[in-house]
């Protein structure tokens, strides 16, 4: 035990109707450093907007007891409810919250906690934390009692933090001589649709069809991969910094996901979307070969054969390129996620590789995986990952 340490709890929940499928997100900070302890969030199914409140508060203070049962917690939520209850200072009528005020009030002796309402943007990472179990439908445990991160928006002076130098090349990287900076990109291909399902070819003609309930969940994993990025994932390249996605639905909403866990905004770009199929778009493929025998095939292994109405992946790679390339408008030396579709970010790597366009189509990238790169202002690039998978 540490002699007179104390701690902040900030928690919070929702439910995406009121009622209806809620859940709740809470994390422990030490109060001298911000840093970051302890990270908790649940599903709870359907339920209203207190009882997530009141359950973010248990699992808060639960994991607070954890880092430290005697520290002094001080306790922020945008709830006026659950602060001015908990405080003693109003009555607590519904029988559901006060069976949940009484298991937040065992956790720690009443001298122990203090409780402070704040406004709701400066309750922003429980809120995240939240939204993250809605997502995936999941329970979530982390603990940082090291690492000293933090929730929220990478700052510069994260970037500054003792491990990572952007003059310094990471170990096993491409080898460069005069410490110009890189420009990271983290490629995400969105999660899965009913579409991915059927093995359907869904292009970036049209809006396209949404996430299903699996796919979902995949983007609050491989959004929470994305946040690791820098930290415990390839711990030697920047912390992800800025957000892109195709405008498809598909990848607007794993984008949602991921800005939530990052806390970065989501700007869209066209060049990003999807191969535009044409008259194959929607077919699977044994439905395209009984309409258009040998022209899939011309397809995939040449790279600039186009499907009728559609594009090749030549053309695809062109803009998608472009895309990449005006990224270095933000600066080098930073991490930027793309939330992308399968055969856009074949045509990236494959790109990165040096790759002709008819040899794309061999690398197989799954949903929500991510495909990393890195960039220099003169040309030069590296392959860091491919397909990494983010749904163990």
């Amino acid at each position: 035990m540490t002699q007179g340490r104390r701690l902040v709890v900030e928690a919070d929940g929702g439910s995406r109707g009121n009622p209806g499928p809620a859940g709740w997100g809470a994390l422990v900070r030490d109060a001298a450093s911000g840093a970051v302890l302890a990270e908790r969030a649940g599903y709870l199914g359907e339920a209203t907007n207190n009882v997530a409140e009141y359950s973010g508060l248990v699992a808060g203070l639960r994991a607070a007891r954890e880092v430290d049962p005697g520290a002094a917690v001080l306790v922020r939520m945008d709830s006026r409810l659950v602060v001015e209850q908990m405080a003693g200072r109003w009555q607590i009528k519904h029988p559901a919250l006060r069976d949940l005020a009484r298991e937040a009030a065992s956790v720690l002796p009443a001298d122990q906690v203090t409780y402070e309402w704040v406004p709701r943007a400066q309750n922003s990472a429980a809120d995240r934390l939240a939204n993250e179990a809605m997502d995936s439908g999941s329970q979530i445990a982390r603990d940082f009692p090291a690492e000293g991160s933090t929730s929220g928006p990478t700052t510069a002076a994260e970037d500054d933090a003792p491990g990572f130098d952007t003059h310094v090349r990471p170990s096993g990287a491409l080898a460069w001589y005069d410490a110009a900076n890189a420009l990271t990109v983290v490629l995400v291909r969105h999660g899965e649709t009913a579409l991915t399902v059927a093995g359907a070819y869904s292009g970036g003609g049209v809006p396209g069809p949404a996430l299903t309930t699996r796919g979902r969940t995949q983007a609050a994993q491989a959004a929470d991969a994305v946040f690791r990025v820098g930290r415990d994932l390839w711990p030697d390249l920047p912390r992800v910094t800025g957000l892109v996605a195709s405008p498809m639905v598909r990848t607007q909403e794993t984008a949602a996901a991921v800005g939530r866990r990052i806390g970065q905004r989501v700007r869209t770009d066209e060049r990003f979307a999807e191969c535009v199929f044409g008259e194959w778009e929607g077919l699977t493929a044994l439905e395209i070969e009984q309409r258009s025998p040998g022209e899939l095939a011309l397809w995939h292994t040449t790279g600039t054969h186009s499907p009728p109405g559609g594009e090749s992946y030549a053309e695809l790679g062109k803009r998608a390129w472009a895309g990449l390339q005006d990224l270095f408008d933000g600066g080098a030396g930073r991490a930027v996620a793309v939330v992308g579709h399968a055969a856009m970010i074949r045509t990236a790597v494959g790109q990165a590789l040096g790759a002709p366009p008819s040899h794309w189509s061999r690398l197989r990238i799954p949903p929500c995986s991510l495909s990393v790169l890195r960039l220099w202002p003169d040309g030069t690039t590296e392959v860091t990952a491919v397909g990494f998978p983010t749904d163990g």
